[in-house]
């Protein structure tokens, strides 16, 4: 069926015609025979007609010559795409990836007492970037306590109630919220929040605008919030909305279902998917409207995800294409206004006119010529209609007449030259990958390189999940709190969805328990604790070395020196040179480019979470004190003045009353420490010969993220050895490393102190 806005190849009579599958002919080289259907029901913007093949219209065959130098240039272009990391097993990791974090992220909400549901939705979470287009993370939270009415019927007590208004003059796809009462279904009449405003007719709103402003103001201690369309965002590279999900049947939405019935996309199951998903209230109001601040957009994210998710490759590939030349080639002309739902939206119409059967590799070139004809149809008619929601016009406030005309030249010219602007786009080096022929070699060092680069974006990915679970899974600021979080991750364990995640956290949990019921023990002078290193086990598969670590340390500290030392050798076994050390709250130059994984992703083959190459830092919480070795203790008590105290981030303020240290230094120390006690000279100097190499080798440096409390460590070692020189020197680098909040002030003043009575001592 073709829909409202859809493009189509016209014959002489003006009949629209839509491609049905294509060919080649037996016997030649450079005819394809492409099969369209023609349709009597003619359309025009804005109606929609029966689909060809439901017994309403009559089909119609035409041919057309495609040249061969297109299929070539398909192939070479497809090569290249594999290359820069949009093939398919790219793909499928990213979005199982980020299919993780959204679930992740859903359960340590949780624990910090939210009650939401995350999504990621946009380019990261569809597979469908490359590196080269850098692409913003997209993060939706939405809230379980909200209820969106459509009619006061769906009002539901104890729930904060919000009725969806919409009338004449209300643009499509906007609605205003009115307020209701959470004990009896009757309107809210005062204005007792900031975010409520009064509309004329003296119902009360929740304003969009102010719903944000709430946001800048309750989070202003992370800096300058980052504002753009609804998003929110105190983190570079990341939009987050907070908006509330819509679980009431819309008719908008039907409407775009009953549109669809009957069409080979969507399919049948994509559509009955589609009408039990939740749309979204995001707060977003149309520009051209007088409540712009206090209106809030709908948004079908899911339903969009679940179309996105029903591509093929090649499909994939030429949204990725179209994604390349927004960025790198339109940019120029429009700057950012032609943006990646504009591409996304000429995907789903041309999707929709072109038989999946059509979708090959050595079509590539054709299909995204097909594209830039949609999109031209669109620029010539000034408007782009919203694929979903009827009556929304994509350029709205994005493009004007004036862009749009000039965008409809550069898109001929794109047309016209067969995409030769693709040859002058250096992002992902893909000029240079379409122009070498080797490319077109399905050679084995092809297919080598092709996974190198698979499996480097993959640990990439995998590395920057890892670094924002370990920033949510916070040390409790009780005892009491890691009892409640377990029994919060308990709750999704019974979840299917959530339960590989759920076990994961509770791991990370259970963990943190045994470490302080270590700490309780030891404490208490009770050194038989053997049932709590039992339990340490059960941790050890949150990575190579961490929980391995603590274990270790608490066998220091309980006095069990030999089991120490044969812990701390498996550890220093299974910490090979390819492991990444990995952090939660701070972030190194470098340690986010490809090429730091690219000799890593040999040693890589699985897409779970529990296998290494990865080593988080080690990390000890003040109900964790009698765990770590003497010199830590004073990294959880880094301030000496108030301004210190107030010129914390909060990512300080998170870690600062703990003690964190990197996982490689630390196995160093503890063995200086573990053989020092044991009476073993030339091991123990032996360790701390690898401890100063490995903190001061400059080649470590993108792995040490803690370098002031490794120089510290280092220091402290000098100390033991009565090297008081060497040990001032360590801990004054650490102070040019970091200069406040850093506990090597302490160590300083009593190295200071201890040379003048030293020199006391020799002067009398």
């Amino acid at each position: 069926m073709m829909k409202e806005g859809q493009d189509a190849i016209k014959t002489t009579d003006g009949i629209p015609l839509v491609i049905q599958s294509v060919h080649r002919e037996p016997g030649t080289r450079n005819t394809v025979r492409v099969s369209y259907s023609k349709t009597n029901n003619v359309t025009r913007a804005g109606t929609s007609v029966d689909p060809p093949n439901n017994g309403h219209g009559q089909h119609h065959t035409t041919n057309m010559e495609i040249p061969e130098h297109l299929a070539d240039m398909s192939i070479r272009l497809s090569g290249a795409l594999d290359e820069i990391g949009a093939d398919k097993n790219t793909v499928l990791k990213r979005r199982g990836i980020f299919m993780w974090r959204e679930r992740m992220e859903t359960i340590t909400g949780h624990l910090m007492g939210e009650d939401m549901k995350c999504f990621h939705f946009g380019s990261q979470s569809e597979g469908t970037t490359t590196p080269g287009l850098q692409s913003d993370i997209d993060l939706l939270k939405s809230f379980n306590d909200i209820n969106i009415m459509r009619y006061v019927a769906d009002w539901e007590e104890g729930m904060h109630n919000l009725l969806m208004l919409h009338d004449n003059i209300t643009p499509p796809q906007q609605y205003l919220l009115q307020l209701f009462r959470n004990d009896r279904p009757e309107p809210v009449n005062g204005v007792y929040q900031y975010e409520f405003v009064r509309k004329e007719s003296g119902q009360i709103l929740l304003s969009s605008e102010r719903y944000k402003h709430s946001f800048e103001l309750w989070h202003q201690e992370q800096g300058v919030a980052t504002l753009s369309g609804p998003s929110v965002s105190f983190i570079r590279n990341w939009d987050i909305v907070h908006g509330f999900h819509v679980c009431k049947p819309l008719p908008e939405i039907q409407h775009w279902i009953d549109r669809c019935r009957g069409r080979y996309w969507p399919s049948t199951q994509l559509l009955d998917a589609a009408s039990a998903a939740p749309c979204f209230m995001v707060p977003a109001g149309h520009p051209d409207s007088d409540y712009r601040r206090e209106e809030w957009r709908l948004s079908p994210n899911l339903i969009e995800r679940m179309l996105m998710f029903s591509f093929n490759i090649i499909q994939i590939k030429c949204y990725i294409v179209l994604k390349l030349i927004k960025k790198y080639v339109f940019s120029k002309i429009v700057d950012d206004s032609f943006t990646s739902f504009h591409c996304k939206t000429i995907m789903f119409y041309t999707i929709e006119r072109i038989n999946q059967s059509f979708w090959m590799e050595h079509n590539l070139v054709f299909l995204i010529l097909q594209c830039l004809e949609t999109l031209k149809k669109f620029l010539r008619l000034g408007i782009m209609p919203h694929y979903i929601l009827h009556g929304v016009n994509l350029f709205d406030g994005k493009l004007s007449r004036k862009s749009q005309r000039h965008l409809l030249e550069n898109t001929d010219s794109l047309i016209r030259t067969n995409l030769q602007e693709l040859f002058h786009i250096d992002a992902d080096n893909l000029r240079c990958r379409l122009l070498s022929c080797r490319i077109c070699k399905m050679g084995q060092l092809g297919r080598i390189e092709r996974v190198c680069l698979s499996n480097s974006i993959s640990l990439l990915l995998k590395f920057e999940c890892l670094a924002w679970f370990i920033q949510q899974i916070r040390i409790p600021k009780s005892k009491r709190t890691i009892v409640y979080r377990l029994l919060t991750v308990a709750t999704f364990c019974k979840n299917v969805r959530f339960k590989s995640v759920a076990i994961e956290i509770a791991t990370h949990l259970f963990a943190l328990q045994n470490s302080v019921s270590a700490s309780n023990c030891l404490s208490s002078g009770n050194v038989g604790i053997s049932d709590i290193i039992a339990r340490f086990r059960h941790s050890f598969n949150t990575d190579v070395a961490s929980s391995r670590l603590k274990l270790a340390s608490v066998l220091y500290c309980g006095g069990h020196l030999h089991s120490a030392v044969r812990v701390l050798e498996d550890v220093e076994r299974r910490y090979h040179s390819e492991v990444k050390a990995v952090c939660g709250h701070r972030v190194r130059i470098g340690d986010r480019d490809l090429k730091v994984f690219a000799n890593k992703s040999s040693c890589y083959t699985d897409v779970g979470f529990s296998d290494p190459p990865f080593a988080y830092c080690v990390k000890f919480g003040r109900y964790e004190i009698n765990c770590a070795p003497f010199i830590l203790w004073f990294e959880m008590n880094r301030g000496t003045t108030e301004d210190e105290l107030a010129n914390r981030s909060v990512n300080q303020k998170e870690w600062m009353f703990s003690a964190e240290v990197d996982a490689r230094p630390f196995i160093y120390y503890l063995q200086y420490l573990t053989y020092g006690g044991l009476g073993e000279p030339e091991k123990q100097e032996h360790a701390m010969v690898n401890l100063h190499a490995y903190v001061c080798g400059q080649r470590n440096l993108i792995n040490l993220y803690h370098s002031e409390t490794d120089a510290n460590m280092l220091g402290h070692c000098y100390e033991m050895e009565g090297e008081y020189e060497m040990a001032l020197e360590c801990y004054s680098q650490s102070l040019r490393q970091i200069e406040t909040n850093n506990a090597a002030k302490y160590h300083v003043d009593r190295i200071q102190r201890l040379l003048i009575v030293n020199v006391d001592e020799i002067a009398s």
